[in-house]
């Protein structure tokens, strides 16, 4: 199965299913001489195992352990394994389902590819599967923050309630103490009771992501193929339910006039700065100097419990409720794993400059 592996140089792989013994990844291309603060990464696996109305009640332990790759907690250079243990697995849950397609889940498509699929929660599809990606972002933002560079990210929209129209209207150091991650914490009550009566109705939502990274020296980013905001497209948009993504004003430039988009050029203290930052941060695919700043949205939770028609891989069609534990809602803990994916992307491209010039 192609596909798990991702980066150029900081190369992350994962594997494992959300009903098998574990889940992990490799990290390959880490710089020895790391120093991995292990207390901030399982801080980040709880960011990703938050509880709220309507969040999955499978709460596994995630510890980490680690395989290989470090000294103590001083990475050698060599390739950096862990594995996190599932725990609390509820397989007979999805017995019902070993022979329907559920809509907009991945049944379907992966058992045409393959001639075969893990119904157990969905396998590689399910979104357990990103608790190896919080881990490697991590490690990623660790080697990031030695360089002066921070990745947050912020919930910006949950279904109908919009909770900010642009990134200069998001304190994210409000965000950061928030415990939905909601760009307007004012709203938090609104969205709790829109949480529980989408929950008392079997229903789901979604929503959208901003990320903002800070500190990105200009110069980050690859000519034509392999543009910034192509490698950070990918990253985000490999993450399971996401449907869309842009980047700067997005959607928004395409009603603008060049001479009112257009990010205005200054000198202050000797160095090129911008007045605006539509662009967000990244020209001709390589990084400007601002802040890179782009947003993700996300769809709806597929698995509802409300009846639904199914198709059988017989050919039949039956109404079915869905069993298992889902989120109503898992925007609020997709911000740590776009902040990740966001955070392995820049670390690669950390390393891709360092190889674009003569010493």
């Amino acid at each position: 199965m192609p596909g798990n592996t991702f980066g150029k140089l900081f190369r992350f792989t994962s594997f494992g299913e959300s009903h098998g013994p574990a889940l992990g990844g490799v990290i390959d291309g880490c710089p020895a001489a790391l120093e991995l603060d292990f207390g901030f990464i399982q801080s980040e696996l709880l960011r990703r195992n938050l509880d709220y109305p309507g969040s999955t009640s499978r709460k596994e332990p995630d510890e980490v352990e680690w395989l290989s790759g470090l000294s103590g907690a001083i990475t050698l250079g060599t390739p950096l394994a862990f594995l996190i243990r599932n725990s609390k697995q509820q397989s007979d849950d999805y017995e019902t389902l070993a022979s329907v397609y559920r809509p907009s889940h991945a049944d379907f498509t992966y058992e045409a590819k393959y001639g075969i699929r893990d119904h157990r929660g969905g396998g590689r599809a399910s979104g357990r599967e990103t608790v190896a990606r919080v881990v490697a972002g991590s490690i990623a933002k660790l080697f990031l923050k030695s360089f002066g560079i921070f990745v947050e990210g912020a919930v910006t929209r949950i279904g109908p309630v919009c909770l900010s129209d642009s990134f200069k209207d998001i304190d994210f150091e409000k965000t950061r103490t928030n415990h939905l991650r909601l760009a307007n914490p004012s709203k938090e009550e609104e969205i709790l009771q829109l949480l529980q009566q989408t929950e008392s109705e079997g229903d789901t939502l979604g929503g959208t992501v901003a990320c903002r990274i800070r500190g990105v020296p200009p110069g980050l980013g690859e000519p034509v193929f392999d543009k910034l905001q192509a490698h950070l497209a990918k990253a985000v948009m490999s993450i399971g339910t996401a449907k869309s993504f842009e980047y700067g004003l997005g959607q928004a430039a395409a009603g603008m006039r060049g001479s009112v988009y257009n990010d205005i050029m200054k000198i202050e203290e000797g160095k090129v700065s911008f007045v605006t930052n539509h662009d967000g941060g990244i020209q001709g695919g390589i990084s400007n100097g601002e802040d890179i700043c782009f947003q993700v949205g996300f769809k709806p939770v597929p698995s509802v419990r409300i009846p639904q028609q199914m198709v059988s891989a017989d050919g039949s069609t039956r109404e079915i409720i869905l069993a298992g534990r889902h989120d109503n809602c898992h925007v609020p803990r997709l911000v740590v794993i776009v902040e990740a994916m966001a955070a392995l992307v820049i670390a690669d491209h950390i390393l891709l400059k360092r190889s674009s010039r003569m010493l």
